[in-house]
């Protein structure tokens, strides 16, 4: 006769949304949920610089404006058949990166915006040759603006910190979900 293995109650509690999270994350819908959002920030992003604000974008903008990108396929590439862990795993590590590199971009044009009597950034996007995006797509990688320059706030916060704040928050999601793949069945 085996020993009975029983769980502490606060681990039961919390290995229900972990489980609901991991299956979540089998279904298209959700990699599709991803991409949405991503999709709906690079829509914001058209409409602040086409739209009645007129917002130039610069070089930084445009980097963060690329990250979203990533963003956006990592979703497209887990919805290609998320039940198949090799994809789960190539969106997850394409939405990781890509929410890094838009969470550093946007500290460092932060701190362009705030101290800009030192420091500076390019004026012209310097895609690498296989991926010339500003000459493919200029309506939206061309950047036309200045980093130091503040041109719009929400709630007091400037547009590279309000990004910030986005991708703190896919990668909070990001890290919550990744956890639950490695959710211990012990029922």
């Amino acid at each position: 006769m085996g020993v009975k293995y029983t769980s502490h109650p606060l681990q039961r509690i919390l290995n229900q949304p972990m489980k609901f999270l991991k299956q979540l994350s089998t279904k298209r819908f959700s990699w599709l949920l991803l991409a949405l959002s991503a999709l709906l920030l690079e829509l914001a992003a058209l409409y602040f610089q086409y739209g009645e604000m007129q917002l130039q974008p610069c070089v930084l903008c445009i980097y963060e404006r690329t990250a979203v990108m990533g963003i956006f396929l990592a979703g497209l590439i887990g919805a290609i058949a998320p039940q198949l862990l090799i994809f789960r795993c190539a969106g997850f590590l394409l939405w990781g990166s890509s929410a890094v590199w838009g969470l550093m971009l946007a500290f460092e044009h932060s701190g362009i915006q705030q101290n800009s009597m030192t420091a500076s950034c390019d004026f012209i996007a310097k895609f690498p040759a296989w991926a010339k995006l500003d000459e493919w797509f200029p309506l939206l990688f061309n950047p036309t603006g200045f980093c130091d320059e503040i041109q719009w706030r929400f709630l007091e916060y400037t547009m590279p910190q309000t990004m910030a704040g986005v991708y703190v928050l896919y990668l909070l999601v990001l890290v919550v979900v990744i956890a639950s793949q490695f959710r211990i069945n012990r029922e």
